[in-house]
């Protein structure tokens, strides 16, 4: 089958309907008329040979059809977006320093593939890259002792940091697979909490006593690969989030993720720089890590979890 008239433009309409439902919320993402969204979604769909939403419900839904196409377009956008990100970099080539600082979320494929896009992109430059907790990471940058910080945003402005926020990350419920799976593990088995150290365990917490949601003091645990093992070996429950979750790929037959049963909560990953940046380098390394978060992480999850569309998804 050929492709003609499946178009770029095409397909952002297409990704931006499935994620909103509304043609009129559509065109205000890809800054196109209401009218126009609808032409390229019809120009789509005739160049593909079948419907890809259900034009009569409101709010529009994926056909099968859809859901099968949507994970394909948003790799083919995801990497040309990445492309058009490494091909920015290439400007950047006259930096001599850069220390980077990292949240363990991303300690995963995702930090060499950014690791190995800045040292091809930017060759004379001394690299230091370092993974830390949240709250560790935006101090050393407002300190000077980083240069660039990838952490979980505190959600009050840090005086002298500029922060850009990267992706939305939703907290969510996992549990052991087997007859204590979803909510049923909650009150059958313990609650396993992040350590409250970390920022991620201080807004749990602070989450559940809203919700007056009350768990005994007994497991408290500050590596997140070890919390994964524990749900999988069916010690307990957590909260996490899907970057969270996404990177205990290897337990993934032992472990289910669930929509939060609490009220909705979801955190800001933001990259962090000092304020007093002249260059472009900070936006430069945002727009990369979102389009390597988008094709490493969200585009999987939400492929495996589809009921987090919407939830996880990337800031621009």
């Amino acid at each position: 089958m050929g492709l003609k008239g499946v178009t770029l433009r095409g397909l952002e309409v297409f990704e931006a309907l499935a994620a909103t439902g509304s043609v009129a919320e559509a065109a205000a993402r890809t800054g196109l008329s209401a009218p126009a969204v609808s032409q390229q979604m019809r120009n789509l769909e005739a160049a593909l040979g079948t419907a890809l939403v259900d034009h009569a419900r409101r709010p529009m839904q994926l056909t099968p059809g859809g859901r099968h196409f949507l994970p394909r377009a948003r790799e083919v956008l995801s990497q040309l977006r990445l492309a058009q990100s490494e091909l920015t970099m290439m400007d950047l080539s006259g930096l001599t320093t850069l220390a980077l600082g990292l949240i363990d979320d991303f300690d995963s494929d995702l930090t060499p593939r950014l690791a190995t896009i800045l040292a091809e992109n930017m060759a004379r430059c001394r690299f230091r890259m370092v993974t830390a907790p949240s709250h560790e990471i935006t101090q050393a940058v407002a300190e000077r002792r980083l240069d660039l910080g990838v952490a979980a945003s505190p959600g009050i402005p840090h005086e002298g940091l500029a922060e850009l926020p990267l992706v939305r990350d939703p907290f969510i419920l996992v549990t052991p697979r087997g007859p204590h799976e979803g909510q049923a593990a909650i009150g059958r088995l313990p609650f396993l909490r992040y350590d409250r150290t970390q920022l991620i365990g201080r807004t749990i917490e602070a989450h559940l006593r809203r919700e007056g949601a009350e768990y005994p003091e007994r497991f408290e645990i500050g590596a997140h690969q070890a919390l994964m093992v524990l749900v999988a070996r069916g010690a307990g429950w957590a909260v996490t989030t899907p970057l969270g979750y996404m990177r205990a790929a290897r337990l993934h037959d032992r472990i289910t993720a669930h929509p939060l049963p609490f009220a909705p909560l979801a955190r800001t990953i933001s990259l962090f720089a000092g304020a007093d940046w002249a260059s472009p380098v900070p936006e430069d390394i945002a727009r990369t890590v979102r389009d390597l978060v988008q094709t490493q992480v969200v585009g999987p999850a939400l492929a495996q979890l589809p009921w987090l569309e919407g939830e996880l998804r990337t800031l621009a």
